[in-house]
C-alpha cells in the first residue's frame, strides 16, 4: 500500500527540508493550555456558541441507548453520502488525532515529509511510531504557500494542513493533488474545510487520487472537541489497514450520532451559514489588525484564525492575559518563533475590545 518502501535515493533533495538551525518547539502543546481563568478566548479555533441546541438535544436523547455496543453503520454512511464517496473509503475515528496515530502505526515511510507550519500532532505521532521526519518549512516572504515542486520527489509520505493550521492558508487543490502518485500517500488534514465557504480547495471527494488521505473533523465547527469524533477518507485498503488498527467501538455512540446529525442537509447548510459569517468577522479582524503598527500579517488567511507577526509577541502575549484575553503562542509550531501569534476569528464585538487590548499590549 502507499507509504510502505520504496527503492528512491533518500539523498536526493534539493532544496533541503530541513532547517538544522531552527529551535526544536514543544510538538505536545496546543491552544487549550492558553485558556482559563475567565479569559475571553481567542486561542482555541472552536466556533463560539456551539454545539447549537439541536444538536445538544439530539447527543442528550443519545443516552438512553448507552447500554448497548455502539454500531457505526448509519453514521458511517452519512459521511459517505456527505461526500459522494463509498462506504469503503471511509473510517470513524475518535477525533482526526486519532486518524493521525493509525496512520503512523500502519505506514512503513522510507521517507516521510511534513509541511510546516502546521498542527504539530502528525509530526509527533510519527515520531511516537519510531519514524523519522523532515520537515518542509514554508516561509512566511512567500505567504507561506506551497510550491509543489519542493516536495522531494522520493518522499513516500507526505503530510500537509488545508487550510493550514497555524497559517491559515489555504493552498490550491491542483497544487496538492499534483503531490498523489502510486507509491506515496498524501495526507491532507481538513480539520478546519468546513470553516471555508464552499470548502473551497477540498480534495474530500477526490477518490480518484493515488494514495491519497484526507482527514475532516467535527470539532471546529460544531464544538464537539470533548466527544472526540473525525474521519478518514481514503482508498479502501487503506481504509481497511487503518480500521484494522483501531481497538473495537473506538466511536462513541453519541459521537456516532453527532457524526450522522452533522452531515444532513440543514446541518450543512448551517456549516456553510457559520462559514460565511466567519468570513465577514475574519475580514473584520484584518482590518483592525492593519490599523495597528507593527502587526504583519503573511499570506492570505481563509480559515477561523489568523496569524501575525510582531516584535516580541512572547510579552505582548503575557500582557493579553493580564488584560483579559488569551491568543495562541507561535513557537510550538517548526517554521515559526517567538514572534508569532495565532488569534481566533470571533464575532465584532469580541474582536474590538481584542483590538483595544492588542494596542494597549504591544
Amino acid at each position: 500500500m502507499p507509504g510502505d518502501p520504496t527503492s528512491a535515493d533518500p539523498s536526493a533533495v534539493d532544496p533541503p527540508v530541513v532547517d538544522p538551525s531552527a529551535a526544536e518547539p514543544d510538538l505536545r502543546h496546543h491552544g487549550d493550555r492558553e485558556v482559563g481563568g475567565g479569559l475571553t478566548d481567542l486561542a482555541v479555533n472552536v466556533r463560539t456558541g456551539t454545539p447549537p441546541p439541536w444538536l445538544r438535544e439530539r447527543l442528550a436523547a443519545s443516552l438512553d441507548g448507552l447500554a448497548a455496543y455502539p454500531d457505526g453503520t448509519a453514521a458511517r454512511a452519512a459521511v459517505a453520502r456527505r461526500h459522494g464517496r463509498p462506504v469503503g473509503e471511509t473510517l470513524l475515528t475518535s477525533g482526526a488525532a486519532e486518524a493521525f496515530v493509525l496512520l503512523a502505526r500502519v505506514l512503513r515511510p522510507r521517507r516521510a515529509v511534513v509541511v510546516h507550519p502546521q498542527f504539530t500532532e502528525p509530526e509527533a505521532a510519527l515520531r511516537d511510531a519510531g519514524h523519522a521526519v523532515q520537515r518542509l518549512l514554508l516561509r512566511p516572504e512567500e505567504g507561506f504557500r506551497l510550491d509543489p515542486a519542493r516536495v522531494p520527489d522520493d518522499a513516500d509520505l507526505v503530510v500537509v494542513g488545508n487550510p493550514t493550521n497555524p497559517t491559515s492558508v489555504l493552498h490550491p487543490a491542483a497544487d496538492l493533488a499534483a503531490l498523489a502518485r502510486p507509491g506515496r500517500t498524501l495526507v491532507v488534514d481538513e480539520a478546519f474545510a468546513d470553516t471555508v465557504p464552499g470548502e473551497a480547495q477540498s480534495l474530500a471527494g477526490r477518490g480518484d487520487l493515488p494514495g491519497l488521505v484526507v482527514l475532516r473533523s467535527l470539532t471546529k465547527t460544531w464544538g464537539l472537541a470533548g466527544l472526540r469524533i473525525g474521519y478518514v477518507l481514503a482508498e479502501p485498503g487503506t481504509v481497511a489497514a487503518l480500521g484494522a488498527a483501531q481497538p473495537l467501538w473506538p466511536v462513541s455512540a453519541p459521537a456516532l450520532v453527532a457524526a450522522e446529525a452533522c452531515c444532513a442537509p440543514a446541518a450543512l447548510a448551517e456549516a456553510e451559514a457559520a462559514a460565511r459569517a466567519t468570513a465577514a468577522d475574519r475580514e473584520h479582524l484584518l482590518r483592525g489588525l492593519a490599523r495597528i503598527p507593527g502587526v504583519s500579517v503573511h499570506g492570505e488567511p481563509r480559515a477561523s484564525f489568523v496569524l501575525v507577526r510582531l516584535d516580541g509577541a512572547d510579552a505582548v502575549r503575557e500582557r493579553l492575559r493580564g488584560l483579559g484575553f488569551a491568543v495562541r503562542r507561535g513557537d510550538t509550531f517548526p517554521g515559526l518563533g517567538r514572534d508569532w501569534l495565532r488569534i481566533a476569528v470571533r464575532d465584532r464585538a469580541t474582536v474590538d475590545g481584542f483590538l483595544k487590548a492588542l494596542e494597549a499590549a504591544r
